[in-house]
This record gives C-alpha cells, sequence and structure tokens, in this order.
C-alpha cells in the first residue's frame, strides 16, 4: 500500500473515531430524555449492529414492524450510537442502544425474548446468536437473486423468512444438507403492502421512469452497479426526450468503494437539477430520503440493476428494465427471473426510450412478468404478504412455548461472553 493511501485511511479512521465519540456524547444527552422498555415487556427484537450507512437495510421494515407490535412488543436494539440516534428521530417502534456486551446481557435478562429478527449478516450478529432461549430469524432486507442471498449464512439461524418459491429453490441448489422445508418460511413480501408516501410532483401526461441503481459493490463478483456504465447515457436519453419523468434512486453506498463511480452518481443529480431549471415542468426527482415505496408504486417502467430493488419492483406486478453488468466477473443467477428478465446493456443505454416503449406494449412481456411474480412472491393482493409474515410469527412464537414447556426443567447456565467490543462508527459496515 502506497504512502498517500495509508494517510488516507488514518485520516478516515480518526475522522471516525472523533465522529462516534460525538456521536456518543449527543447520545448521551438524548437518552437522557427516552424512556426504555419496560423490563419483561419485549418479546420480539430487531437486532441491528450496522452504521447508519446501512440504515436502508432495516427502514423497510418500518411499517410491518409498526403493524406486528400491535400484536406482539417488538424494539429495535442499535450498537451504534450514529444509529442510535437516527432511529429515535425516525423508529416507529422503540429503539434501545446496547453498545457494550454487557448492556446486551442486561437487556436479554430483563426481557422475554422469543423471537430476534436480523436484517443483515453483519458479522456482530454472533454476538447475540450466543442466546439459546429465543428464535434467531434471518428475515434479510430484501428479495434478490444476488450471491448473497444464498451464503452458508443461513445455517447459523433458526429459521429464515423468505420471500416464495424461487428463494426456496435458490437456496436449495446453494446450500448443502440445509432443511429447506422445515427453516425456510414463505412470507412475500409484506412492505409491498406498506408502498405509499406523497408524490413529489403533480402528475401529468409524462411517463415515469424509476431509476433504482445499486452501488459498485466491494469485489468483482458483486460489481452490479451500473451508474458509471449505464447511468448517464440512460438519464441523458430520458431527459432530452421531453415525455419522461426521471426519478433517480441511487444507492446510499454509491461511490464508497470507487470514487469514479461517485462522480458519475454527482453528474447524474447536477443533469436532473439542469433539466428542472430549463423546464419546471419536468419535475425530475432525486431521491435519496428513507421513505421507499411510492417510488415503486408511482413508475411507469422502473430501471434497477441486479439488487433487491429489482424485486421490491417486482412485488408490484409492473415493468421493469434491469441494467446488466457491464463487468463479466459480476455473478449472475440466470436460474431464476434473471434467466428471462428485460434486460438492458450498457450498449443498449442509449436506447432506452424504445426499450421503455416496449416493455410498457408487449403482451409477451406482460404475461412473462406476471409469471415471475408469483413464482417469486406468491399471492400480491394487498393484505396478503403482511397475513403470512404474522402467520410465520405466530407460529414461531407457538414453537417457541413448546420447546419452551419441553425445557422447563433444564438447569440455566450462563451465557456471558467475555470478550466485550464497543461498536462504534469505525466498524466495519455490514454487507449491503
Amino acid at each position: 500500500m502506497s504512502i498517500l493511501k495509508q494517510l488516507g485511511t488514518a485520516r478516515r479512521l480518526a475522522r471516525n473515531i472523533l465522529r462516534s465519540r460525538r456521536h456518543r456524547a449527543q447520545l448521551a444527552a438524548r437518552l437522557a430524555s427516552v424512556t426504555p422498555p419496560a423490563p419483561g415487556s419485549i418479546q420480539i427484537a430487531v437486532y441491528f449492529a450496522d452504521t447508519r450507512v446501512n440504515l436502508y437495510q432495516i427502514r423497510q421494515w418500518y411499517a410491518p414492524l409498526a403493524e406486528l407490535a400491535a400484536e406482539h412488543p417488538v424494539a429495535i436494539i442499535a450498537r451504534s450510537p450514529g444509529t442510535m440516534l437516527t432511529l429515535l428521530e425516525e423508529s416507529p417502534v422503540p429503539a434501545v442502544y446496547l453498545r457494550r456486551v454487557v448492556d446486551l446481557e442486561r437487556f436479554v435478562a430483563e426481557q422475554p425474548l422469543r423471537i430476534v429478527l436480523y436484517v443483515n449478516q453483519n458479522a456482530k450478529n454472533f454476538q447475540m446468536f450466543r442466546y439459546s432461549r429465543m428464535w434467531h430469524v434471518f428475515v434479510n432486507h430484501g428479495e434478490s437473486d444476488k450471491m448473497y442471498m444464498t451464503t452458508n449464512q443461513y445455517k447459523a439461524y433458526d429459521y429464515a423468512f423468505v420471500a416464495g418459491d424461487a428463494a426456496k429453490e435458490r437456496l436449495r441448489r446453494k446450500l448443502w444438507n440445509y432443511d429447506i422445508e422445515s427453516k425456510a418460511i414463505a412470507i412475500g413480501r409484506p412492505q409491498a403492502d406498506h408502498f405509499a408516501g406523497a408524490l413529489p410532483y403533480a402528475p401529468d401526461d409524462r411517463t415515469v421512469v424509476l431509476y433504482a441503481p445499486t452501488w459498485e459493490g466491494d469485489r468483482p463478483a458483486a460489481a452490479y452497479g451500473s451508474i458509471a456504465s449505464h447511468g448517464e447515457a440512460l438519464v441523458d436519453e430520458l431527459l432530452a426526450s421531453g415525455r419522461h419523468r426521471v426519478i433517480y434512486r441511487p444507492h446510499p453506498r454509491s461511490g464508497v468503494v470507487d470514487p469514479e463511480y461517485g462522480a458519475a452518481n454527482a453528474r447524474i443529480v447536477a443533469a436532473l437539477a439542469r433539466a428542472n431549471a430549463a423546464d419546471p415542468r419536468a419535475q425530475h426527482v432525486f431521491d435519496d430520503g428513507p421513505e421507499l415505496g411510492w417510488q415503486l408504486a408511482a413508475a411507469d417502467v422502473a430501471i434497477t440493476d441486479i439488487s433487491a430493488m429489482v424485486y421490491d419492483r417486482l412485488a408490484t406486478g409492473r415493468p421493469i428494465l434491469i441494467a446488466r453488468p457491464a463487468s463479466s466477473q459480476a455473478e449472475i443467477d440466470a436460474t431464476g427471473y434473471l434467466g428471462a428478465c428485460e434486460w438492458l446493456t450498457a450498449h443498449e443505454a442509449r436506447e432506452v426510450v424504445p426499450a421503455i416503449d416496449r416493455v410498457l406494449t408487449s403482451t409477451e412481456a406482460h404475461e412473462r412478468l406476471q409469471h415471475w411474480v408469483e413464482r417469486y412472491f406468491g399471492d400480491t393482493t394487498p393484505g396478503a404478504a403482511t397475513a403470512r409474515f404474522h402467520a410465520a410469527v405466530e407460529t414461531l412464537m407457538a414453537e417457541w412455548e413448546r420447546a419452551a414447556a419441553q425445557h422447563r426443567d433444564d438447569p440455566i447456565t450462563s451465557e456471558s461472553n467475555p470478550f466485550d467490543e464497543d461498536i462504534d462508527e469505525d466498524a466495519a459496515p455490514g454487507e449491503g
């Protein structure tokens, strides 16, 4: 590593440490006026050890969790001070800050936890896994055919809530000796029952196109991002057409690994601003807000990369184009929807307007889309996924009661951890 790179790394580390200390001080002042959940009140916890950069992973669960909390008390466990500050502002369910392992142990001792939900594969999840008298359930932060969806880490959880038949088949192909039928429970996409939000524009006769690219990835096999390869060209074409409205929602981690990728992202944002200044009626949108839903429901066509956004959009049953990765090293699982989807290559980015017209009007494309919607999510009528989510929770609650009765007379041994780690803003972020 060059001296310049080492200096840059040292500066970033110092900034992160200072930011973490500042957040701790701010949080201490805030928590002085916050009443934590009463002992003996929380049955379901959502464990989130990540920093604020990955809050998008839990935000999409806010609405389903709020609805679930009406039946079973729910709390979010935060381990990062910055994350906790944000959760205090926006979480619809109580959040608790448990920075040290001893804090975590105290919470587990005080609360009658039955189920712990996990939205990512952060390595620090293992600090929670050691508690055995509760179900540890991976719910993920989206459905996709990315390599992340079939890691052997699934075996660390007691159960996994998955979207549907496609997810089960994906796990069956990839994981050896994993009991799909008893461990993987299909619930559909309950977030889709809460797709809402005020439109930041006045609807008119323009075709609304959501462009929602992912980040550049941290390794060649996960280089799915299209901002640098497709994004500038396709956005330029849509802005020039005069008959399209662009909603641009880039992944919040765009540019964290590759500065050039971040620069391309900034140029797209600037192009949208110039187009709106030239024609205020266009009402193009740069969307970096925490709320996800209205974009998916409002867009006539969505353009996404290989990411959870493909499947968030698929759950709406509406037209979608997928940017084919420019890198030949990007791993593509073509055994599912990606083997039959409507691709947009980097070379075709300049032809995005006729591609959009085609997926909007083609009967064949529509019928193919509907086949895959059902395969991935099952029944997508409003409320169906929420009912399946709640039914899965109730099944595990009943299973917990059965197991607790079976082990009622077992001696209770300490599950304490001698290695007490702090969670700081400079901790490695979780898988995105």
